[in-house]
């Protein structure tokens, strides 16, 4: 029988939480090439667990306490790359609940560090498409509960409204020269923030587009465009948080009108560009979502349109100092991100998106969706 007591007192406990959190930062990045384009950086990285998956996974507890999975006394298992994993230990302490996360060993040690410190305990595997299998088997010896953000990323949060990542951005570009972007532009981990995104730009009515960009590796940009959702790959993506090797469940395709794939030099170069812009280190994900970012207010300058983008910065870049932000695993890991830079300054400078003049292992591909 469950103890509707401490439900309900769990649930309180997360909106007490909640309440104590102020909304994350809304900064402008200056682009000298145009006074007409505006660029916007949506900083999840000031939230209590240091990333946008802290909204995830607080969506996350509140759906399994409400549909009666997790109970006083429930082990939570999920599968995650890191910073899912941070945020729900941080959850789960508040609970008074164990947590298991089940990761590859190449998460960083930063994030392995945080989830420990909330209490939670981290099981290792050898390759990210082992991560959901093994998490199944993990949940059912210890008769917990697996979180599946993978799953129920999409259904888990609100996005008609409810203080979610959309209604928030929205709410802080009110008195801004272009209240209404012209483009939101995310990264696809578990697809639960674009399907968020996409589906109160059209419940609002907003003219706003909404761009999913993907790493190497990751199978979402061509299932995006060819709808094969058997298709996987057989290795990570490299940028964690970002990019799967199997279609996800929550990946809602058709509220996306375009999709870039980018290469994975350019989402590090363009991490490091933005610390020079705006003082602050934030991870690879964040580099993808500026490197398009970029591509399209050169776009937008180009055929003299009017406007703004948003995009979003993940996570904190202090949970990378050894792999992203470290020149000796670039160079170990066969990436030069040199030709990207330059791609960058220049686009920084002149408003011109020029190629980049140097052959890479994957090149970024990028289409405008057909929507019905």
């Amino acid at each position: 029988m469950m103890n509707r007591t401490w439900v309900l007192e769990a649930v309180r406990r997360i909106e007490r939480d909640a309440q104590r959190s102020s909304d994350t930062h809304l900064l402008q990045v200056e682009l000298p090439f145009t006074a007409q384009v505006r660029l916007y950086l949506k900083d999840e990285s000031t939230h209590p667990t240091g990333s946008l998956k802290h909204r995830l996974a607080r969506s996350l507890f509140l759906y399994g306490l409400c549909n009666g999975w997790i109970r006083e006394g429930t082990t939570v298992v999920e599968a995650s790359s890191g910073s899912t994993a941070v945020s729900e230990a941080y959850f789960a302490r508040l609970l008074g609940l164990p947590f298991i996360a089940v990761m590859p060993r190449s998460t960083s040690p930063a994030k392995i560090a945080q989830i420990e410190f909330y209490g939670g305990r981290c099981h290792f595997v050898s390759s990210s498409a082992l991560l959901y299998a093994e998490a199944e088997r993990v949940a059912r010896e210890c008769n917990g509960h697996y979180m599946d953000q993978f799953t129920y990323a999409e259904r888990a949060t609100d996005w008609r409204g409810n203080n979610n990542i959309a209604e928030s951005i929205f709410q802080q570009m009110r008195g801004e020269p272009h209240p209404v972007p012209s483009w939101v532009i995310v990264g696809a981990g578990t697809g639960g923030t674009s399907a968020t995104i996409g589906r109160y730009i059209r419940y609002q009515g907003y003219a706003t587009q909404l761009c999913v960009v993907d790493p190497e590796h990751s199978v979402f940009y061509d299932y995006f465009h060819h709808r094969d959702a058997a298709i996987t790959s057989d290795r990570g993506s490299d940028i964690e948080g970002i990019g799967r090797p199997r279609v996800e469940p929550s990946f809602v395709p058709d509220v996306i009108d375009r999709m870039v794939q980018v290469p994975n030099a350019a989402s590090y170069a363009a991490m490091r560009f933005l610390e020079r812009l705006v003082g602050r280190r934030y991870g690879g994900s964040t580099g993808t979502d500026f490197y398009v970012a970029m591509q399209l207010a050169c776009e937008m300058s180009k055929r003299n349109e009017a406007g703004s983008i948003v995009t979003l910065a993940c996570d904190a870049g202090d949970r990378y100092t050894n792999t992203y932000y470290s020149d000796a695993w670039l160079e170990s890991s066969g990436y030069d991100i040199a030709p990207y830079v330059a791609q960058l300054e220049n686009a920084y400078a002149c408003g011109i998106w020029s190629g980049v003049h140097q052959p890479q292992p994957a090149a970024a591909h990028d289409a405008m969706a057909v929507l019905a």
